[in-house]
């Protein structure tokens, strides 16, 4: 009987925990179907940002195009991606799609709504308003990306490989992304997502803490709960095991 209870409790014991976690994904909106163009200005991107392009997931966006892709056009774009060291994870669209996800092994996501389609703006936009930005290195070697303007709202900023130093307010509605610590010596009202590949020693240091989301290495608060203590003050926000913890400055 003792040997049987035993087992019984062994099986009950959990084997695996769900956990609140955030990835952060990046959407490629395809807005005409071009795969040579798309293949060469994917490259011209890659350049600008190698480090980002490593692994990383993003979501394909078919919500501008009509019903009419063929399997083979789409595994031409994915191939693209994957040659680049993307990794599409899900394509995002209406019901039409779905057979063409499930052919592809991918997820179908439903179309965009509200807080998502700054970024997708932003993207477009960056080429022809790019921010005022310095690179200095630490000893590490690893360059840090400093903003001198104000972050507005629907921008994106990314420091691949370092930190990111915004010498401004942010703005609600925009987006702070980097591979190491983030400051902002200004008003923190957007999101911030620091050690965004994993590093769990990254940082967040802000001025004033009025952030619609912060993250650390995928563990994140909203402000819902960030609210709840030192919420307009300057605090750095550290990870503490699987939780963000948020002390003053």
């Amino acid at each position: 009987m003792t040997v049987d209870t035993n087992l019984d409790l062994l099986e009950q014991e959990p084997v695996f925990n769900l956990k609140g976690g955030m990835l952060t994904v990046t959407v490629i909106e395809v807005v005409r179907l071009d795969t040579g163009r798309f293949a060469k200005q994917l490259a011209e991107k890659k350049q600008q940002a190698p480090n980002f392009f490593s692994d990383t997931p993003v979501v394909i966006s078919l919500e501008k195009l009509d019903a009419h892709m063929n399997l083979s056009t789409l595994a031409g774009l994915l191939q693209v991606c994957k040659n680049h060291g993307l990794l599409p994870v899900a394509l995002r669209g209406s019901e039409n799609f779905r057979p063409l996800a499930q052919q592809s092994g991918l997820v179908l996501m439903p179309p965009g709504r509200g807080r998502d389609k700054p970024a997708e703006v932003v993207a477009e936009a960056q080429p022809q308003a790019p921010e005022p930005v310095a690179e200095a290195l630490p000893s590490g070697g690893i360059p840090n990306k400093i903003i001198t303007q104000p972050i507005r709202s629907g921008q994106q900023v990314y420091a691949p490989g370092g930190d990111l130093v915004v010498l401004a307010p942010v703005s609600a509605g925009s987006e702070l992304l980097a591979d190491g610590n983030i400051h902002v010596y200004g008003p923190l009202r957007g999101r911030a997502l620091a050690g965004v590949r994993g590093n769990t020693e990254a940082r967040v240091f802000c001025q004033s803490l009025e952030a619609e989301l912060v993250s650390i290495a995928g563990h994140y608060k909203v402000a819902e709960d960030l609210r709840k203590s030192l919420w307009k003050e300057a605090v750095h926000v550290s990870l503490d095991g699987d939780s963000l913890k948020i002390a003053a400055l």
